[in-house]
């Protein structure tokens, strides 16, 4: 079952929703800076529970602290094992469950999302019985009290840096994706947000495919496998030619070591000289 990212507004109780891929740090952050980029506006304050990407041990964690930063506002989080304390998330929890949910079937996390969005927007148009107005119609006042989002979004995502080994695969959550096998070695940076996973290597792009959500997949780019079969190609060329180049006996099989004459060579040494005359010679005697 896929995580739903749901968000209430405090004053005019409007909500909005999507699903994420995972309950990582880097896809909660991200999609709740598309929730809040679709908003146009930042609250002061944001209220998580105690989320483990978020602040589990009850300090907001670094990613979402970093996150705060450069959004300007501040995070809070709820007391341990107190549910009424974001009741109003609560509450729309439900909602989802029993007025979204039932009936309804769906293709892809895209399609989720696209009949959330259409749903929402009947939802947030009706009468909330405890402020007694709509929320989409009190949303002008509750966007007043908010600031202006970042002339730079956060840093968002899923994010990784590995050494291309010689698979010339990388794995985000799981699933594994090809990158160009002509930088097999060095060090690859991987981007995943909730559609797309990019791979750069000194900020050139080696690899790009869509964010595939299901578990241990293996996802190819056609062209990646083809120039992995043009180079393993040439290395059999070069190991061929470099085979061909090497010493032989007379017998005709491979030199695996350099020749004595070589070195014979290398110090002047010439054993082909014929025995002289002032050379004495040794033979045994017989009486």
């Amino acid at each position: 079952m896929l995580p739903v990212l749901v968000m209430t507004l405090g004053f005019s109780r409007l909500q909005s929703a999507r699903m994420i891929p995972t309950r990582q740090a880097g896809d909660l952050l991200h999609g709740m800076w598309q929730l809040l980029a679709t908003l146009g506006r930042v609250p002061k304050t944001l209220v998580w529970d105690r989320e483990s990407a978020i602040g589990g041990t009850g300090v907001v964690t670094v990613p979402a602290a970093g996150f705060a930063g450069t959004l300007g506002t501040r995070i809070q989080l709820a007391p341990a094992r107190d549910p009424e304390f974001k009741g109003m998330v609560e509450r729309n929890n439900g909602f989802l469950e029993t007025s979204f949910l039932p009936g309804r079937a769906f293709t892809s996390p895209t399609d989720f999302n696209t009949q959330l969005d259409d749903w929402l927007t009947l939802a947030n148009h009706r009468l909330v019985r405890s402020t007694g107005q709509r929320p989409d119609e009190a949303l002008e006042a509750d966007l007043a009290a908010m600031t202006a989002l970042p002339p730079m979004a956060p840093s968002t995502g899923l994010r990784t840096r590995v050494r291309l080994a010689r698979d010339y695969y990388v794995r985000v959550d799981s699933v594994d994706y090809s990158v160009d096998p002509r930088f097999i070695g060095r060090f690859i940076d991987v981007h995943a947000t909730d559609l797309t996973v990019t791979m750069t290597c000194n900020g050139d792009t080696v690899g790009a495919h869509p964010r595939c959500w299901a578990r241990r997949v293996t996802v190819t780019d056609p062209a990646h496998v083809q120039v992995a079969k043009t180079l393993r190609a040439g290395f059999a060329a070069d190991k061929l030619a470099r085979e061909r180049a090497s010493r032989h006996h007379a017998d005709g099989h491979r030199v695996t070591l350099r020749a004595l004459s070589d070195y014979d060579t290398l110090f002047g040494s010439d054993f082909t000289t014929s025995t002289s005359a002032s050379t004495p010679t040794f033979e045994k005697a017989t009486s």
